[in-house]
């Protein structure tokens, strides 16, 4: 059974003293508020309110939690069926904290406050709402969504992608911890690796700091490239192996031979290593590098590229002759 907005007393004259909007909530204080100033908002129940559950909090004689409310709008964020008990009760006037927060985060903050309280919102419910938080806040992380819906993240990652029309690209996302990270994790992963092989000594905090990625991305990358595979999640080992391309090989080679003291205790090691580290970073920039050849220089500049490559097919064949 459905309890409408027609319960709440026409809206009177009396107004609550502006004060300015910032962008978090407001301080625990608490203040009493005439209900016929306040407002329903649009609520994230899909069959709206639950009239037995207003008549239990109804019911009840010691005092509620106060509500959450939009100062600016006077709109309730959290605390409708308690709003609705008090003017059940007859009461002219309820407890209230308000919110003092951008109007696009009214929504957003009613969900959250409605995902675990004592009458939750239904798995149809959070999923609606996760829908339009998707749309209205396509900058958070699938993981904050998650958070904010008490959904899944990767339920979130399915709603994105259907609502992928509708939804503005975001070149970042703001994660659970408040800090904003590059939606392109391939071209950051990518980064990790050349800071690997660039510095294979350096810590993985320090790594993840250069590359803009979690210490746990960049540890992962470091994993993968040990084990010779792709710093990048494929979808499957066929599109791995697919699209696996020497650069990326070179670079976790690399690695390991920038880590074999043999090499890297000797003169000619390390020549031999700044020149494959060299060769290795710079080949992933190959159609960058193609592309800012002017015209002019193309023959010139390929003639040059058949020699290099012709010795380094030289130096391939003399360490195949030393293979054991």
């Amino acid at each position: 059974m459905k309890v409408h907005a027609d319960l709440i007393p026409p809206e009177c004259s009396a107004s609550i003293p502006e004060q300015p909007r910032t962008a978090r909530q407001s301080e625990r204080r608490t203040t009493t508020v005439p209900v016929s100033l306040l407002q329903l908002a649009e609520s994230p129940r899909l069959e709206g309110q639950n009239a037995e559950h207003v008549a239990r909090l109804a019911e009840i004689d010691g005092p509620l939690p106060p509500i959450l409310v939009d100062r600016q709008s006077m709109q309730v964020i959290d605390g409708t069926h308690r709003l609705m008990a008090a003017v059940l009760k007859g009461r002219d006037t309820i407890e209230v904290e308000f919110f003092d927060g951008p109007s696009a985060d009214v929504f957003l903050h009613a969900v959250k406050a409605n995902v675990t309280h004592g009458f939750p919102l239904s798995q149809a419910d959070r999923q609606k709402a996760a829908a339009r938080i998707v749309r209205s806040h396509p900058h958070l992380s699938d993981r904050a969504i998650a958070e904010v819906a008490g959904l899944g993240a990767r339920t979130i990652a399915r709603i994105r992608q259907r609502s992928e029309s509708e939804i503005p690209r975001a070149d970042v996302r703001v994660g659970r911890d408040g800090k904003s990270r590059p939606v392109d994790s391939d071209e950051r992963r990518r980064r990790v690796a050349e800071l690997l092989a660039q510095s294979p000594e350096a810590s993985i905090r320090k790594v993840a700091r250069e590359a803009g990625v979690s210490p746990a991305t960049a540890s992962d990358v470091r994993k993968r490239l040990e084990r010779g595979e792709l710093p990048t999640r494929a979808a499957s080992s066929r599109t791995q192996r697919a699209s696996r391309t020497p650069s990326v090989s070179a670079l976790a080679v690399v690695q390991k031979l920038l880590r074999d003291p043999a090499l890297r205790h000797t003169e000619t090691g390390r020549s031999l290593l700044h020149l494959l580290r060299h060769s290795a970073n710079e080949s992933q920039r190959w159609s960058d590098l193609t592309a800012g050849v002017p015209p002019h220089c193309a023959a010139m500049v390929g003639q040059l590229a058949a020699e290099y490559a012709e010795m380094w097919s030289q130096l391939a064949a003399r360490m195949a002759e030393r293979t054991v």
